[in-house]
């Protein structure tokens, strides 16, 4: 399916505007190959004014292209130029360019001319420009004697420049001998013309050395006026005036200007003071965008001037005195300019067409046309060419109609040129853009498969997608007049081979391209907006993703340009980091994405913040005496905003160096109203705070010395308190210098008794902070004042506060005291209070003394400890607790003023009653056998009374930790040792042990013990429970059962010889004969003692008396280890062992006990 051409496109966005232009630029005009017949085009050209340096070679440049290739002539001011005949010129090889060799010889001025290019072949002839030679030139000034100029002060003055006409014009500015630059302002500046305006003049403005120059830029050389001398004499009265002009003069002028010029309008006026000008356009308003003001507002500037700017323009003076106006009618006239320039037109045989040539000026510009550079109205006669204005109709063309033609579009102001050809062809299609190429477009975005092509006739295009052709929509497709198919949006199934086929009537060609879309990269964590303080460090992350068959590649910008070279900033994948951030460093930065066919950005901004820079300029005005303005210039407040000023002084008369607050204001404020205090040599400075902290202080200001004045306030913290019974101390805390208000600072100090008649004592002292009165009564009230005074004057009369004369011992004791024993612990005193005057001072309260009696042991101490309490105010009772039960106590109390204690009471004792007693110091259990234990105690270290008797708690624990019923058993309190019978043997038992008096039971012990068991089975249980299951074991009592065998062999043959087994029977059945001891001399076994003292173990081994059972020994039982048990054998072969049980809180809790295994359990086990 073919797609038709759309001359007329539909709506784009904004987003496509680029896109618009591009294709603008491709069908603009149709391009001949250079392979075919063409007439010559120029490409390249000097401009029309060209101002040549005389130093350097002339290049004059004219180059064309055609088919074939064209030559080249010049004109000279109209008449042929033969470069042959002149040896300083050559034309460069294949080009018509002029080179002007007067470097070696000949002068530029020779070869000053209107010059014109023209390349020609068969087919026409094109031509350039005029081209206007013109050598620059920087003439120097004409040497002049310049007079000094005297005038008064306040005058106008100009300096005029008048500089050489150079060419092109110099550049003016006025410097001094220094080559400083002269400042300007308001009152002083240079006018357009180069000179320099005074609207009034100063003393300050004298000076000889006024010069102005000139700066040719193409010569680059500066050209210097002879120096001016002014001199301003001062006049003891200026008057003011109104302002007149001084350029332009009267009331009114005129300005003509070129379109696309810039404007540029002056007013520049005299008067005193000096004036400010304004401007303003009649019936109009100024263009926003392109007007400018310049020079001080004396200068209006308008870019890109166009006709729509003419009108009146008017500059309005004005001063205190008046103002005065000028009015500037503005006309804005043209140079030719292109409405529509004629394109080449290339047509077959037989073919019409049209060359269209319009322009604008004003005036209107007048066109003419021009055939090959000649005249079209003397040109040779074309049969197919008709002249209509600015429109050349051509029908029916043939071959020889080819040419090339000129328009020439001209008004006063200047001209404009137009080269454009008509060829005529035949020619059958050829696609010029390359076979199979591969276009790579983004997904979404636009795809612009290019199809070139030529042919004339102008062939048609159409466009297939597919190897089977398949015909492309016209809603989808667009397809521009210069071949090219354009996929608005392109997706990922619009990837394929397209073919563009080009047709006239004389053929057809094809070409197949192909187009792939890819993902587009997207940045998916882009950097964000960031503040950090100076210092620092900050890092802006950028993550990429893209189509996987694109590499890209990512730059980092700052205000999109490239980073600093500065080991500071860090790039790694996907990150930017600065480190040691300063102020230059805030700013936008840009993550850039790019791709062969893509590229994405995100940008973040980082502002560099800190603490505020110091103020300055520091200035105090309004000197009042007690006030002064202070006001200042914020410093930078480093991107965070200022939120207050804190203001000090310093006092360099009193407190020289040391900084003291004295106000603050809000952060929008710059001046600060502040009060002063007499007598001060004040400096202030001035800190800014923002949210990060504050600045430095500034500089400090000039000083500011206050005038004396009488203190306007008395010292404070005024006491009167006696050191001795018989003085009286008066303290205060003195005026520090600020607050002195004047020099001679001192203090009035009056007193008097305030129960007493008389009248005020004073006496003046010195700048002290003491002062005592001495001969005073005993701790009698005062009234007292001080007043301060200097060598202006007094203070405002002071407060009267109230002493006291010094303190004495208190006289007399605490009488009526008795004790109120409430418990065994704590006892309540009471006693009835001192009599005031009898304390002497002032009453801090009554103390008590307490003490324990010694016993008859203790009594040959020396020192008896005595306790203290004391009790604040005048309270006559108090609490004295954690006394001992069962004790004898003594006490007195004293009165406590602020000299310190008075006389002791009598000595009042008191009996404590009986408490509970403490747990016994110890419990032990000795001698366990297999049916008693012995508990041995010592009695509670704090009986807290007389002991009535003991209770001993006991209960079984079984092999489950389960607890059996509790025994409970009296026992006389003179015992310290009891021992209990019948119990079970091999059984664990827990005690409970507590001592009791008359006021009840006090804390128990609990301890742990078990009887015993017979030492064979107690031998073998053990082994059976924790190693009959060992390896070592097994093998072991193999080996045993082994030896038994071989010992009952042994037997049976001594038996038989008469021999006797010296070894009980009754012990031979039931002993286990490892554990028996074997004499050394012939290996049989030894026999077992008859001694009662060492039973056999089957009764039970005795533990001996001095070992006890403690809760911190081993928890395990005998038979926990196995062959390691901690056993010793008696000299009769009898088992020692030992057991530790775990003790209990409670009679309850003995289920959490651990149990000695059963030894007939045991001993089964193993049977």
């Amino acid at each position: 399916m073919q797609l038709k051409i759309m001359p007329k496109k539909t709506p784009l966005s904004a987003g496509r505007v680029p896109l618009i232009l591009f294709l603008c630029q491709m069908i603009s005009a149709l391009e001949v190959p250079l392979d075919l017949v063409q007439p010559p085009t120029i490409t390249q050209q000097s401009p029309k004014d060209y101002i040549i340096d005389p130093r350097e070679n002339i290049v004059i440049q004219c180059e064309a292209k055609g088919k074939p290739p064209p030559s080249f002539s010049w004109t000279r001011n109209g008449t042929h130029f033969d470069i042959d005949k002149d040896p300083l010129v050559t034309m460069k090889s294949d080009s018509g360019t002029l080179i002007i060799n007067i470097m070696s010889e000949g002068k530029a001025e020779t070869y000053e001319g209107i010059y014109q290019c023209t390349a020609r072949n068969e087919r026409g002839a094109a031509i350039s420009n005029n081209i206007v030679i013109r050598p620059s030139r920087s003439p120097l000034w004409t040497k002049e004697k310049l007079e000094p100029i005297i005038l008064q002060n306040g005058q106008s003055l100009v300096l005029p420049c008048r500089p050489p006409i150079g060419l092109p014009p110099p550049i003016i500015f006025w410097m001094d001998n220094s080559f400083q630059r002269l400042p300007q302002s308001e009152r002083v500046s240079q006018g357009l013309n180069g000179d320099l305006y005074f609207s009034n003049v100063l003393p300050e403005d004298t000076r000889e050395d006024y010069i102005c120059y000139a700066r040719f830029n193409h010569t680059q050389t500066i050209q210097q006026k002879q120096p001016i001398s002014v001199k301003v004499l001062s006049a003891k009265s200026n008057r003011e005036r109104p302002p007149t002009f001084l350029t332009p003069e009267g009331n009114a002028s005129n300005k003509e200007e070129l379109r696309g010029n810039i404007l540029s309008l002056e007013c520049i006026a005299e008067g005193l003071p000096t004036p400010i000008i304004y401007w303003i356009k009649e019936d109009g308003t100024l263009p926003i965008n392109r007007t400018f003001y310049r020079n001080f507002q004396k200068t209006l500037q308008i870019i890109q001037v166009s006709e729509t700017d003419s009108g009146n323009y008017q500059c309005i003076a004005k001063n205190a005195l008046g103002a005065i106006h000028h009015t500037i009618s503005v006309t804005v006239k043209a140079a030719p300019y292109w409405i529509m320039e004629p394109q080449n037109l290339v047509l077959s045989p037989g073919d019409d067409g049209t060359l269209i040539c319009r322009a604008n000026g004003n005036p209107k510009p007048r066109i003419s046309w021009l055939s090959n550079g000649v005249p079209i109205e003397i040109a040779p006669d074309d049969p197919s060419r008709k002249i209509d204005g600015d429109t050349v109709i051509f029908t029916n063309v043939q071959e020889r109609s080819s040419a090339v033609y000129q328009c020439n579009a001209s008004n006063e102001y200047g001209y404009l040129l137009a080269n454009a050809f008509v060829n005529v062809l035949a020619e059958p299609p050829r696609i010029l853009t390359s076979a199979n190429t591969l276009y790579q477009v983004i997904a979404n975005r636009p795809a612009l498969l290019d199809c070139a092509f030529f042919g004339s006739p102008l062939p048609t295009i159409e466009w297939f997608k597919g190897d089977k052709g398949s015909a492309l929509r016209d809603d989808i497709y667009i397809l521009h007049e210069n071949g090219t198919l354009e996929i608005p949006v392109a997706q990922k199934e619009s990837t394929g081979t397209y073919t563009c086929v080009a047709r006239n009537k004389l053929g057809m060609a094809k070409n197949e391209v192909n187009l792939e879309i890819k993902d587009p990269t997207r940045i998916i964590k882009q950097p964000e907006y960031a503040i950090v303080q100076r210092g620092s460090t900050v890092s802006f992350e950028c993550k990429v993703k893209h189509d996987h068959t694109l590499i890209p590649t990512v730059t980092w910008l700052k205000e999109n340009r490239e980073l600093p070279t500065d080991e500071r900033f860090t790039v790694d994948k996907d990150h930017l980091v600065v480190a040691d951030v300063n102020d230059d460093d805030g700013g936008t930065y840009t993550c850039v994405a790019n791709t062969t066919l893509d590229s994405v950005s995100a940008s973040a901004v980082l502002s560099v913040v800190d603490v505020p820079n110091p103020p300055f300029d520091l200035e105090l005005t309004d000197q009042l005496d007690k006030s002064v303005q202070l006001s200042w210039t914020p410093g930078d407040d480093n991107n965070s905003p200022i939120t207050k000023f804190i203001i000090e002084y310093e006092d360099a008369m009193h407190e020289a160096g040391l900084w003291h607050h004295q106000t603050e204001v809000p952060g929008t404020q710059t001046t600060a109203q502040l009060k002063l205090s007499p007598y001060v040599n004040y400096s202030f400075r001035v800190m800014a705070e923002n949210s990060l902290g504050r600045s430095s202080p500034s500089e400090a200001s000039e000083q500011y010395l206050t005038k004396a004045a009488e203190p306007d306030k008395n010292p404070t913290t005024v006491e009167g308190l006696g050191s001795e019974p018989d003085n009286l101390v008066i303290t205060w805390k003195p005026l520090s210098g600020f607050e002195s208000n004047g020099p001679g600072l001192q203090y009035k100090v009056s007193w008097r008794q305030k129960d007493g008649d008389d009248e005020w004592t004073s006496v003046v002292v010195a700048n002290v902070s003491k002062y005592i009165v001495s001969g005073t009564p005993t701790f009698v009230p005062y009234l007292i004042k001080v007043q301060a005074l200097n060598d202006v004057g007094f203070a405002p009369e002071p407060a009267v506060v109230m002493g006291h004369s010094g303190e004495d011992l208190p006289m007399v004791a605490p009488g009526n005291v008795h004790v109120t024993v409430v418990n065994s612990t704590l006892a309540e005193v009471h006693w009835d209070p001192v009599p005031l005057k009898s304390i002497r001072g002032h009453l801090q309260g009554y103390r008590i003394y307490y003490w324990k009696a010694q016993s008859s042991s203790q009594r040959n101490r020396r020192h008896i400890e005595k306790k203290i309490l004391t009790f604040q105010g005048s309270k006559t009772h108090g609490m004295l607790p954690g006394l001992e039960p069962f004790s004898h106590y003594t006490l007195n109390v004293r009165v406590v003023n602020g000299k310190g204690e008075g006389p002791a009471s009598p000595d009042r004792g008191f009996h404590t009653p009986e408490g509970v007693p403490s747990a016994p110091s110890t419990l032990k259990i000795v001698n366990p056998t297999l049916d008693s234990l012995t508990l041995e105690w010592d009695p509670p270290s704090h009986p807290n009374g007389i002991l009535t008797e003991y209770t001993l708690k006991y209960q079984p624990i079984n092999s489950t930790h389960e607890l059996g019923p509790l025994v409970d058993l009296k026992i006389p309190a003179n015992k310290t040792r009891w021992t209990l019978k019948n119990l079970n043997f091999s059984t664990r038992y827990k005690f409970y042990f507590y001592a009791q008096t008359s006021a009840g039971s006090g804390s128990q012990i609990t301890e742990e013990a078990v009887t015993t068991v017979d030492e064979g089975k107690m031998a073998m249980a053990s082994r059976q429970v924790d190693i009959a299951t060992q390896g070592w074991f097994i093998g072991l009592m193999c080996a045993v059962a082994l030896l038994i065998l071989i010992l009952l062999i042994v037997c049976f043959i001594r038996r038989n010889k008469g021999g006797k087994y010296p070894v009980k029977e009754k012990e031979d059945a039931h002993a286990d004969p490892e554990i028996q001891p074997m004499k050394e001399d012939d290996g049989t076994f030894g026999e077992y003692s008859d001694a009662e003292d060492h039973k056999p173990l089957k009764k039970g081994s005795r533990t001996p008396s001095d070992r006890t059972v403690k809760k911190e020994d081993s928890d395990d039982s005998l038979v926990d280890y196995g062959e390691g048990v901690n056993g010793q054998f008696n000299e009769d072969g009898s088992f020692i062992g030992q057991y530790s049980g775990k003790k209990e809180k409670e009679p309850a809790e003995g289920n959490e006990s651990s149990e000695a295994p059963s030894p007939v359990n045991a001993m089964n086990s193993f049977v």
